[in-house]
């Protein structure tokens, strides 16, 4: 032992713990939703370890633990004599502490000398901390299978649950687990998982740690193991992802292992509302448009052993989609088909149920839609508990709200599934955004000068194209004309004709350019007519900062996503320092221009193509618009309510129409609706005072120097020359009374916008 001991190697590992824990990731209001590390570990002080936990991993581990010393003298006697019969390893009487040991310092194989120095190491050890200090070691570093270290991170892998809520079953479960991960894993290993369970519940009844009752009731429970990895209670994948990469760029591989915690702006429940109201929208959009059939087929072998294996494997290979589940048909008929889930259950679906994937039942069904045994196909179930079969579906869509005043993010959905698709429809698509870019053109038209109340003909219109020689006749979507409109109801009603005609007036250049203010990418703007009906390229996020502008009084505002980041310690990295109040500096629209904006977007929603939003909301506070793309590519609904700016999109990757009757108004706007409901509940409507330097003219609002100035009044605009998209803006003294006075000049530009404030943050950092 003497020359053994001088090659002990020193305790600084166990005297100044530091474990890997990974990156996690929370909501504004502290609730974890992503965690990223190759290590999945919590560190929880011994005294706030269950006792059960502990009482059980002693009982099968070293019940003498707070007894002996470094070494349990009676067990290791043992221990002797079955390595004098069967060979040296045949027996084992390691301690927690020898443990401790051989996990920090030593390897596990089984030769003498190593044994040795466990044994020395654990007197070291056993001197240097006390008997609840080597438990905590023990029970935070231990490995337990599924990439889980220490009992509160196993606890949560295998069962999605704290320690604190396990049951007498689950815990001596856990407690079996570090004699042999793999062997006993209840993932790999189901039924070598269970034997070791019971035998732990038997030494746990032998040392009366827990009651006969409560013995027999755990050998009775069913488990129900978390086979899908490590769940979180709020659906966030996004959002983490774009977390984890903020983080990352900034500490490289270090993010993962120094237990970084990362607190995002994301509120919680405004958070599961997005992503309900995008799955529920999302799906009964795919159901209007019928069953595409079953995802797969595979063989059913006759060996109940072999078609379990079969069936598990086939499975196993597809992912899961929140609530609509993978299983194999067993058996069909028109009235009833019986499936096996990927839990593991055989349900029947009759009745109700069946009524989706009627098609693929009926006797004439094609073979594309047929459903037959060894079908793969979803099933659902409802909030009664019943099933039926559905299917994933296979349009896109995206979801984005952030705070009017600050950017903060509120909720933020990138597509249908994560686990699906990685893709963030969010950040990374970029789409036509339709007849969403329609209230950029009018407040163009504000800034010229032009009231909601001036008159615009809505009347067939010829324009050159792009190309010389060749013509363009916008439609409007219900091929319907209305004479001569007021502005505010052109936009309401979402008039194409009249839309182009005002960008005609106020010219492509300028309004061209005039879309910079609200941080749009002008290299995606075309710069012709078509800009009126939005044929350009978009985000959502885009979006959101853009009617941000309209929602709060002309500011530009910078969208971000990271509140904070701390160590492990709870010592703050960096924290995001938004802006309390606006200043004249982020300024990119005179607050006249928001103010007559917002009260046309207000009446979208009121009477026009998103009448739906207020009488839903009930409230005076809503604005936005809906966006649609020829032949229906693209449906949108922006808009904003209470301080809270919202989009909501749904398209497919791939670009191809959602349907003839599919609009903006049937696609996106039930999202919206759906999640604003929550958003809103306990948020004051917000009343908008009118800002100096406008006045009543028409029944409406104008700028003070505009008044009694007509422009536009009723005039046919397709009688003008101007149809070159470059054409200079038209004077508005064309279309006056002759014996009025002159137009005044236009109101001096605002300055060029401003590149808004990032929240403060290191260099190399991202904060989206």
């Amino acid at each position: 032992m003497l020359r053994v001991l001088p090659n002990v190697p020193a305790l600084d590992a166990v005297t100044d713990y530091r474990p890997k824990i990974p990156l996690r990731i929370y909501t504004a209001d502290n609730v974890l939703i992503g965690e990223f590390g190759e290590e999945h570990r919590d560190f929880v002080p011994i005294k706030q370890i269950p006792d059960l936990m502990k009482k059980s991993l002693l009982a099968i581990e070293d019940a003498r633990f707070y007894e002996h010393g470094a070494i349990d003298v009676k067990r290791a006697l043992g221990a002797v004599g079955a390595n004098i019969r069967s060979g040296f390893g045949a027996g084992g009487a390691s301690t927690i502490t020898m443990q401790v040991a051989r996990n920090f310092f030593l390897s596990r194989e089984k030769r003498l000398g190593r044994k040795i120095n466990e044994i020395a190491l654990a007197y070291k050890i056993e001197a240097a901390l006390s008997k609840d200090e080597i438990l905590e070691l023990y029970m935070n570093q231990i490995y337990l299978g599924q990439r889980a270290y220490g009992f509160s991170s196993a606890a949560r892998t295998y069962f999605n649950k704290r320690l604190d809520q396990l049951s007498v079953a689950e815990t001596a479960m856990l407690a079996g687990l570090p004699q042999n991960p793999s062997r006993h894993n209840p993932v790999a290993n189901p039924k070598r998982a269970r034997e070791r369970q019971h035998t732990v519940l038997a030494r746990m009844r032998a040392l009366d740690y827990i009651s006969e009752a409560e013995y027999q009731k755990a050998l009775a429970e069913p488990l129900h193991i978390n086979t899908r990895g490590q769940e979180f209670d709020t659906h966030a994948e996004y959002v983490a992802e774009l977390a984890r990469q903020a983080v990352y760029s900034q500490f490289k591989e270090e993010a993962y292992t120094r237990g970084i915690r990362v607190t995002t702006t994301i509120l919680k429940a405004e958070q599961e509302a997005a992503y309900a109201s995008v799955r529920r929208n999302v799906i009964a959009y795919d159901q209007r448009h019928g069953y595409r059939g079953p995802e797969g087929r595979m063989e059913l072998p006759d060996d109940p052993v072999e078609r379990e294996d079969a069936i598990n494997e086939a499975l196993g290979r597809r992912p899961v989609s929140d609530g609509l589940l993978p299983a194999v048909v067993l058996a069909a008929s028109a009235k009833s088909v019986r499936v096996e889930t990927v839990d593991g259950d055989t349900v029947d679906i009759k009745g109700a149920g069946l009524k989706f994937a009627a098609a693929g039942l009926a006797g004439n069904a094609k073979d594309t839609l047929r459903i037959a045994p060894g079908a793969i196909v979803r099933v659902a179930r409802d909030a009664k508990d019943n099933w039926s079969i559905t299917q994933v579906p296979q349009v896109a869509a995206a979801f984005v709200a952030i705070d009017a005043d600050s950017g903060a993010y509120h909720a933020l959905v990138g597509g249908f599934d994560y686990n699906f698709q990685k893709f963030n429809h969010v950040t990374q698509a970029w789409r036509q955004p339709g007849s969403g870019m329609k209230p950029f053109i009018y407040s163009a038209a504000v800034e010229k000068g032009y009231s909601p109340a001036t008159r615009i003909l809505d009347a067939p219109l010829d324009l050159a194209g792009e190309d010389a020689g060749k013509t363009w006749s916008p439609q409007n979507d219900d091929f319907k004309w209305d004479g001569p409109i007021s502005m505010r109801r052109a936009l309401a009603e979402s008039k194409n004709v009249p839309s182009v005609r005002l960008l005609r007036a106020v010219s492509v250049p300028f309004s061209h350019e005039f879309l910079g203010r609200f941080g749009f990418d002008l290299a995606r703007q075309p710069k012709n007519f078509t800009l009126a009906l939005g044929t350009g390229s978009v985000t959502p996020l885009q979006m959101a900062g853009a009617y941000a502008v309209f929602a709060n009084g002309g500011y530009a505002v910078q969208p971000y996503l990271i509140a904070k980041i701390e160590d492990a310690d709870g010592k703050i990295i960096q924290q995001a320092k938004p802006p309390t109040v606006h200043n004249e500096e982020q300024r990119v629209l005179d607050a006249r221009n928001a103010f007559i904006t917002d009260s046309m977007l207000r009446d979208v929603t009121r009477y026009g193509t998103g009448a739906a939003a207020t009488k839903a909301l009930g409230r005076n506070d809503i604005a936005g618009k809906t966006g649609t793309t020829s032949d229906a590519v693209d449906g949108w609904f922006s808009g904003y309510g209470g301080n809270v700016v919202a989009v909501a999109w749904m398209g497919y990757d791939d670009p191809k129409s959602l349907g003839g009757r599919e609009f903006g108004a049937t696609l996106a706007l039930p999202i919206w609706i759906d999640y604003m409901k929550v958003a809103l509940a306990k948020r004051p409507q917000e009343e908008r005072a009118q800002p100096e330097g406008l006045v009543r003219e028409n029944d409406d609002w104008v700028y003070a120097e505009y008044a009694e100035t007509p422009v536009l009044g009723g005039v046919d605009l397709d009688q003008q020359p101007a149809a070159d998209p470059n054409a200079a803006p038209e004077d508005p003294n064309a279309y006056r009374d002759p014996n009025a006075p002159p137009a005044p000049p236009a109101p001096p530009a605002l300055p060029a916008p401003p590149q808004p404030t990032q929240p403060v943050q290191s260099q190399g950092s991202s904060w989206f």
